[in-house]
């Protein structure tokens, strides 16, 4: 996993050169977010289980015939199971979140997701809506509009940070689809 100096580093290094301006700028900027950033892993992992029990009841919602007799989250120990996934993918995009690199998201949880699901008879398109609604509640999460669930932030704009949080969805949504 690559925290943004590391990267910094590395791509400097590849480069033979010493870390330039910009590069510069961008890490004073990571830095300066860093309140920002660790209130934002806050919020999800705070909210974790509603997030993803939240995100599995829509998708539920949306293709009854998951529940049914014969359906990917029939019987318990397949919803348990999908529970589990769901749970652990927001905790690989935190990971990312945290460290302002996606290489751990790729690394440990997107390489051969897709495959191991459709192996196991995954409807990936299911799957990929329920990314899609843990997205959306973590995004809003991140800007403080989830309903009922306001916390203390750090003051200032978070778009950029809800915007990056979202292309880590956007990612998983893009491996499994």
């Amino acid at each position: 996993m690559l925290d943004a100096f590391s990267r910094a580093v590395i791509t400097a290094d590849t480069k033979t050169a010493p870390i330039g301006a910009d590069e510069l700028a961008s890490l004073k900027e990571f830095i300066a977010q860093g309140n920002k950033r660790l209130d934002a892993v806050n919020f999800i992992t705070s909210n974790a289980s509603c997030i993803v029990s939240d995100a599995v009841a829509g998708m539920i919602c949306e293709n009854s015939g998951l529940i049914q007799a014969g359906g990917n989250c029939y019987p318990n120990r397949r919803m348990a199971a999908c529970l589990r996934d769901g749970e652990i993918i927001l905790r690989y995009v935190t990971y990312a979140l945290l460290a302002g690199d996606s290489s751990v998201l790729n690394d440990r949880c997107l390489n051969g997701l897709k495959e191991t699901y459709i192996a196991l008879g995954v409807p990936t398109g299911s799957a990929a809506r329920a990314v899609g609604i843990m997205k959306a509640a973590a995004v809003a999460f991140i800007n403080n509009k989830a309903s009922q669930r306001k916390m203390n932030v750090t003051e200032g704009d978070c778009s950029n940070l809800a915007s990056e949080c979202a292309g880590y969805f956007d990612q998983v949504v893009s491996a499994i689809s």
